[in-house]
């Protein structure tokens, strides 16, 4: 089983049990939404027959067995399978595959003329868009094949004219260089010094129109000193990875402890000016820390709905400055390498399944 035969069986509803089979570690760093998790893998690889001996599930359900690399849960299907289940299979590629696997969700807009697609990388938390107005379209923040975004825009008879990011990211490979060469696309990336290839600076107050959509940009340095946030019509913000609807940004990748101080301080800063903004902003974020369910239900909340549920927010300077520094997960992995690669623009040697595979780590809790 593809990862894209079972992301096409979600996305279309279908009746599928899934069955992760992962030690209880790995599977609380990310999961597929709905699957079911039983802790068999040491007995698997054992060839244990009991393994899955507690696992209930009728003759007649359409089971697909789930491990990290496709390769322990080939072993599960086979005992599920001489259990007398007709419909098993094995995730090929496991949950380095389904890195890569996609949904998305259309954000409820009042002007009919312009639409705005969310897609969601489900496993990693990566949200990217799509903006869409008469025969042309935005993406902001590319982080899966191109192919993606081209064949959206497609369906809706766009064509991609430019490609923003909001900073160099460092939990994912960045594709939106590529997909501006295949687009035929602008790249648009706010002012640095840190990426080695051509692109169109944008600056902090500056704006994109192809009317009637016009994108502003705020610049709002703190999880890294690019950071760029989008303000679209006046109402919607694409806020990257500076502010999520239920935590902030990090300041501490690639830094010392001396810049991420530093940074710390920029991002209450940054933050503050966007709290200054009217309390109904529409607030879409860069990432998410929870897989995203097949639901199309837009990850979204109002700047209002934000500001009330992260207290840090409320914080003095120095009390915000400790409390950001002292709540730091494990970095993202491979970040260092990560970041590299999207300060190159190059895609990567090693397979890009391998590099990216875990959970986002880009917020502070």
């Amino acid at each position: 089983m593809t990862v894209e035969q079972l992301r096409t069986w979600l996305d279309e509803g279908g009746e599928v049990c899934i069955v992760d089979v992962r030690p209880l570690a790995e599977r609380q760093e990310w999961s597929i939404p709905g699957s079911l998790h039983i802790d068999a893998y040491e007995a698997l690889k054992a060839h244990d027959p009991e393994a899955l001996a507690e696992l209930q599930i009728p003759a007649s359900q359409r089971v697909v067995t789930v491990c990290a690399a496709g390769k322990t849960s080939q072993i599960a299907a086979k005992q599920l399978r001489a259990r007398g289940l007709s419909q098993v299979f094995s995730l090929e590629g496991g949950m380095q595959a389904w890195s890569l696997a996609w949904n998305s969700a259309h954000i409820p807009l009042p002007d009919h003329s312009i639409q705005v697609i969310q897609i969601r990388r489900t496993g990693k938390g990566c949200l990217s868009y799509l903006i869409g107005t008469g025969e042309e379209a935005v993406v902001i923040d590319a982080s899966l094949d191109t192919e993606v975004y081209l064949d959206v825009a497609a369906l809706h008879g766009w064509r991609i004219t430019h490609v923003l990011e909001t900073h160099i990211h460092a939990d994912h490979i960045s594709r939106s260089r590529l997909l501006a060469q295949q687009s035929g696309a602008m790249l648009l990336l706010p002012e640095q010094k840190r990426v080695s290839f051509p692109f169109t600076a944008i600056h902090d107050e500056e704006a994109l129109a192809i009317p009637p959509l016009h994108l502003k940009a705020f610049h709002t340095p703190g999880h890294t000193m690019e950071s760029t946030c989008y303000l679209l019509n006046g109402h919607i913000l694409f806020t990257g990875d500076t502010l999520f609807t239920a935590s902030i940004g990090r300041p501490d990748l690639q830094a010392d402890k001396g810049e991420a101080t530093l940074r710390a301080h920029a991002l209450y800063q940054s933050l503050h000016r966007l709290l200054a903004l009217p309390a109904d902003r529409l607030i879409l974020p860069g990432h998410t820390s929870t897989p995203v369910p097949f639901d199309k239900r837009p990850l979204m909340a109002t700047l209002h709905e934000i500001d009330a549920q992260i207290d840090l927010l409320h914080a003095e300077r120095v009390d915000f400055v400790h409390a950001v520094l002292s709540r730091l997960p494990a970095p993202p992995p491979n970040a260092e390498r990560i970041i590299r690669v999207n300060e190159q623009g190059l895609l990567p040697d090693q397979p890009v399944s391998e590099l990216e595979a875990g959970a986002n780590r880009c917020a502070i809790f």
